[in-house]
């Protein structure tokens, strides 16, 4: 793989051929002062071929009856790990006191 590295005003001049570059596979690197501070790289294909259905087709779902049907208490007491529905739930309180904002003031130039 190929890189190259281009300072910002190249960048800007040289955009189109950079471009043409990073399409034949090549990565560039966009630098301010010799320092590397973006990358510019070719975006990935999105797919063409059609996603496999298959599952969602009638007759050939992994879904039964039962799925739509309310757990029972013993499954929703598994399922969250203690009491259904608790007792109280609330957050507590802080344990700090808030600051105030200290008012802004202006300082005087001498």
């Amino acid at each position: 793989m190929v890189m190259i590295m281009v300072n910002i005003a190249d960048a800007k001049a040289k955009l189109s051929e950079l471009i043409e570059a990073v399409n034949n596979g090549e990565d560039v690197v966009i630098c301010k002062h010799n320092r590397p501070v973006a990358e510019l790289r070719a975006v990935p294909l999105a797919r063409t071929a059609p996603r496999d259905l298959t599952p969602m087709f009638p007759g050939e779902t992994f879904l039964t009856d039962a799925f739509f049907e309310p757990m029972s208490e013993a499954e929703l007491e598994e399922w969250y790990g203690g009491d259904v529905f608790p007792a109280r739930v609330a957050e507590h309180p802080a344990s700090y006191t808030p600051v105030p904002p200290k008012p802004k003031t202006r300082r005087s130039r001498s």
